[in-house]
Parts: C-alpha cells; structure tokens; sequence
C-alpha cells in the first residue's frame, strides 16, 4: 500500500479543507434550503473577521507609514485569493484618486489568471519572487500575501523574497495562528470554519479576504485624507456616474445646486476636495490647492486653513 504524499497529508488537516457538517445533505436540498444553508454560514464570516481587528490595525498602520514615505502595497495571490487583490488595487484609483502605481495586485500566471485558472502557476516559490523582481518592488513597500489555505508555494515565495528586499510584509489566511507559521511582519488570520462546499475557498474564506482588504485601503486611504466625513472627495471624474457623484458630493456638503456645483468643479478643474475648500473658506482655486498641500489633503484643516501632517496629532 502507497503511503499518501506530504501534500496530502497537508491538504488533510488544514481547516480551510474540512467538511462542513452544516451542509452534508446539501446535494439533496431545494434551491431555498441550499440558499439558506448558505446565508446561515456567511453571517459567520463578519464575527470571524471581528477577531482580527488588533492585527488589521497593525497592518493598516504598517500600510500607512509605506504610504507616507512613498512606498507602494502590493498584493500577491493566486487563485480567487490573487483575483481579489486585483480587485482592491484597480479600485483604489477611481475611488479615492490614487496613482494606480500606489496599489497594485500580482497574481499567479499573470494577467490571463485574472480570467481563467492557470493550473500550476502557484506552485513554485520561485515564480512568486520572480513577480515582485518584475513589478520592481524595493525596500519601502508593503507586500501582503493572500493565501486561504497559508500554504499557496507562489504567496509564500513571494513574502520570503519581500523580507529579503527590505520591504515589510502582511499575511491573509483563514486557517488558525496558532498554526501560521511563515515569517511576516503581521498575520490577519480569519478563521471563517469549513466551506459549505468542502474546500471551495471562493466562497466563506474570499469573501473573508475581501473583507480584510476592504478594511486595508479603505482605512489607509481614510488616513491620508482621501475622504471628507464618509464621502469620498478624491475620486476621479471618469465615467458618467462619478461625474454626477462628485457633483452630488460638492452639492450635499456646500448646499448650492446642481448649476453652482457644476460651476465649482469646474473652476477646480474637476477636483471634489478643491471645489469645497473654495466654497467652504471662500478663497479661489490657487488658494484652495495651497491650502489642500500645506494640510496633507485633508479637507476639513483645509478649511480652517491649518497646516496638518500625517500621522501628526496637532496642527499649526
């Protein structure tokens, strides 16, 4: 009798491949009761990422710092995990107006991964060192490897390679700490429990990931003054929709009408943070851009005409 090779004994005992008791008669269940044994187990995936939030904050105060001296957050995943890295990053331009250099996703088999699994391409550390080496990742960036199971060869290849740059590096897995082991500067471990399809990760665990990276850029972005109250201001114009939304911003927090905030964006040349400086201080747009840097982007010291730095805690 053939012994079981060391990957399967792996696979075997992670808790991102185990049954899920929940579900074991599923194949026999109606469309509803397959729906509701679904949303019974995604209201835990919230709960799971709750326990996480002192290592997030970690993270996001890892992020920021990168962000602050001109470093860059790179995602390396492969799979639903390196998919939805992708995802965060090509969102954060259009969002919060971000150069899309600042964020970006690496994914196992490169670009034609995103559309259609590459069988292999995640199966060798040497591919996922190779990918930062590409994108030209140097010391002063953030990388954050996206792994459900922890064990993905090409993630871990390129963490290990990260350290070695100098760049500090974040981890995302939905198996236990208490059995992460890989050298990283933070491990966020969301242990969402079984899939209600047995090792299907696209499912409780991506939107775990999801979740975690939502809370990342966003509360980063959050702190380098991307947004004014819960609105963002940095978004650029373009498409119809966020045309219509920066003007909709510029009207819900100055209260002049659509004609008077079409005529603010454009004296700021199509910038939401600017036109409401103008408005809110009544200075032009020279003066709104100026008071825009001297407070590092955030609106409402801006304002106040106060000269503000990152990470500071008081203003001149």
């Amino acid at each position: 009798m053939s012994t079981p090779p060391a990957l399967f004994e792996e696979l075997r005992t992670l808790a991102t491949e185990q049954r899920n008791p929940a579900s074991m008669s599923i194949d026999m269940a109606s469309v509803q009761e397959i729906l509701e044994i679904m949303n019974s187990e995604d209201r835990k995936v919230a709960e799971a990422v709750g326990t996480q939030l002192p290592w997030i904050t970690q993270a996001v105060d890892i992020i920021l710092t990168a962000f602050q001296r001109g470093g860059r957050l790179f995602y390396a995943g492969a799979g639903t995990s390196g998919r939805l890295g992708i995802l965060d990053a090509s969102e954060c331009p259009p969002t919060f107006g971000t150069d899309p250099e600042m964020v970006q996703g690496l994914i196992a088999g490169g670009l034609p991964a995103v559309f259609q699994a590459q069988e292999g391409a995640e199966d060798l550390e040497e591919n996922g060192a190779s990918a930062l080496d590409e994108a030209g990742v140097r010391a002063g960036d953030v990388v954050c490897g996206i792994a459900a199971s922890r064990r993905t060869p090409y993630v871990i290849g390129a963490v290990k390679h990260a350290r070695k740059l100098g760049c500090k590096t974040l981890f995302i897995t939905c198996t236990p700490r208490a059995s992460f082991t890989i050298d990283v500067d933070v491990a966020i471990c969301p242990v969402v429990g079984p899939e209600v399809i047995m090792g299907s990760t696209r499912m409780k665990s991506g939107t775990a990931q999801k979740l975690v990276l939502n809370m990342l850029t966003t509360a980063s972005m959050i702190r380098m003054g991307k947004t004014y109250e819960n609105m963002m201001v940095d978004l650029q114009m373009t498409n119809a929709k966020l045309v219509e939304r920066s003007r909709r911003t510029v009207m819900t927090v100055t209260g002049v009408d659509y004609a008077q905030a079409t005529s603010l964006l454009h004296a700021a040349d199509g910038h939401v943070k600017t036109a409401l400086v103008m408005h809110l201080a009544d200075v032009d747009a020279v003066s709104a851009k100026k008071r825009l840097v001297n407070a590092s982007g955030f609106v409402r010291h801006a304002i106040e005409g106060r000269t503000y730095h990152v990470g500071s805690t008081s203003s001149d």
